[in-house]
């Protein structure tokens, strides 16, 4: 029987909790509000900072590394490269962000700020904390440890980034294990817990703890671990891991963690990235036990604090870009404007297409395993789209200019124009659709879901001029790190936006 709390239909909520490319979760909780930091790889602004006062629902309230002062990602940044895997944490009345930029001139960075919405101060280096993933944690006599992937730990000073000691090697979970990252510190009761992913992000994925009496341990494995893993099954969310802990002000027990949803056949491809999903956990005899993981769940034990959807069209009226959009490694002024025609988005070419490492492109994650997506756009004399993107090898577009339309996919060393139509305006309506297969119909090959490209007449009839395999807009397919994201871009000239519309749908592909 399920319980009836005030906002949760039939006392449940759905997994993720936030949806699309929003992975390595790192949580902490002020009073009755929620604080949740994510990665975000080659996109800029980085680390996006959501908000919430139930658990469930989310709203991204900023981004920590938003000014060219703090995060600078050249063209050489690997994609998958750039911002992995932050550590959000509350301490003495401030905010502290640690996190790796794995890429030319990077390495690990502490900000902080008053207000997680921003503004985030500039960056203090910790050049002694060479690996990724790193924690922060405080003990009882104000002493910082900073504990990474490795598994290793050093005692730093997070004001200035001063190291003391060399590192020291820590518990690194199962013998031979992948991978043992991820790490976080926390002392509830007596004890010290180091919790940590190991197994890789792929299939193997899985959370394990240890205990020790200082934050330096030395370490005991749980008798359980791993605490939560997915490997092996045919449970719909996999790669279950690189988890965070946090206690709710009723004295309850959380865990946010990544996962993906495969689709289609084998050996199922994921399309939106990672995601953070929630799972509620228990104490045993001084062990954390991980409640069943499913994309449907119990509702916490308080009321839901549902937060507005954003609107499905941004109509770029605003004198500022929402946090929830993302660029290509940077975003300088000179390329981009809200003013040159109020009302638009104008956007000034860099580089040719999405090929290329700094392409001038706006967009937002995919969210739905199936969506539309509409923009007006117009060209002038210059040439442009509306893109579906994963990587430079990995995207396809229906770009506008030049007297025509045509449908463009890149996949791995191939690109070509797949389909091309004349159109006489410089004012076009693009569309892409996503529509997802059904997970009631399976073949061993069966698509996750289909990309429909296409142009949108003024009466509303939506022509598609090419419908493309979404398999190869994949992480199984292109590699790395990512989830898709969808955006308007310039390849030549500028370009102008009036409005981007972006809405779930039910729909999905026939058998």
């Amino acid at each position: 029987m399920t319980r009836s709390l005030p906002g949760w239909p039939n006392g449940t909520f759905t997994n993720p909790v936030v949806a699309g490319m929003y992975p390595d979760p790192s949580i902490c909780r002020v009073g009755e509000d929620y604080y949740l930091a994510c990665s975000s790889f080659e996109y800029w602004p980085g680390v996006p900072i959501l908000h919430s006062r139930d658990l469930v629902h989310w709203e991204q309230i900023g981004n920590a590394l938003d000014r060219p002062s703090q995060l600078r990602m050249p063209a050489a940044t690997a994609s998958s490269g750039g911002i992995y895997a932050p550590t959000l944490r509350h301490h003495d009345g401030r905010f502290w962000l640690i996190v790796t930029n794995v890429g030319p001139g990077g390495g690990t960075i502490i900000c902080t700020a008053t207000n997680p919405a921003g503004p985030w101060s500039d960056p203090v280096p910790v050049p002694g904390v060479t690996g990724i993933d790193p924690d922060l944690a405080w003990d009882t006599d104000g002493r910082c440890w900073c504990t990474y992937a490795g598994i290793e730990q050093v005692r730093i000073d997070p004001w200035t980034g001063q190291v003391f000691g060399p590192p020291q090697r820590l518990w690194s979970g199962a013998p031979g294990a992948q991978a043992p990252e991820a790490p976080h510190l926390y002392r509830v009761g007596g004890w010290w817990y180091l919790l940590i992913a190991e197994g890789g992000t792929e299939r193997g994925h899985a959370v394990s703890i240890a205990r020790g009496p200082e934050p330096y341990g030395p370490f005991e494995p749980s008798p359980a671990n791993p605490v939560l893993t997915h490997r092996g099954t045919h449970k719909p969310i996999q790669n279950t891991g690189h988890a965070d802990l946090v206690e709710a002000p009723d004295g309850s027990w959380w865990m946010v963690l990544l996962g993906v949803r495969p689709g289609g056949g084998t050996p199922g491809w994921h399309v939106l990235g990672r995601e953070t999903f929630l799972a509620p956990v228990s104490w045993v005899d001084g062990w954390p036990v991980v409640g069943e993981l499913a994309p449907v769940m119990t509702a916490p034990p308080w009321p839901a604090r549902p937060v507005a959807a954003p609107p499905p069209r941004d109509d770029f009226d605003a004198d500022r870009l929402h946090p929830r959009w993302v660029s290509v490694r940077s975003r300088p002024r000179k390329y981009w404007s809200l003013t040159e025609r109020p009302g638009w988005l104008t956007l000034h070419a860099r580089d040719e297409s999405l090929d290329r490492p700094e392409v001038t492109f706006v967009g937002r994650r995919q969210q739905d395993p199936s969506c539309g997506v509409r923009t007006l756009i117009d060209t002038g004399d210059g040439r442009g789209g509306l893109a579906i993107r994963l990587d430079e090898r990995h995207h396809y577009e229906i770009e506008a200019g030049g007297g025509e339309v045509r449908v463009i996919a890149r996949i791995g060393s191939m690109r070509w124009a797949v389909a091309t139509r004349p159109v006489s305006a410089t004012r076009v309506r693009l569309g892409i659709d996503v529509l997802a297969a059904p997970a009631e119909y399976w073949h061993p090959c069966q698509e996750p879901d289909i990309v429909r490209l296409g142009v949108e007449h003024a009466d509303g009839v939506y022509e598609v001029l090419a419908e493309l395999d979404g398999r190869y807009l994949s992480t199984e397919v292109a590699g790395g790190f990512t989830g898709r994201v969808i955006g308007m871009y310039a390849a030549f000239g500028t370009v102008r936006f009036d409005w981007l519309d972006y809405e779930p749908v039910a729909a999905k592909l026939s058998p």
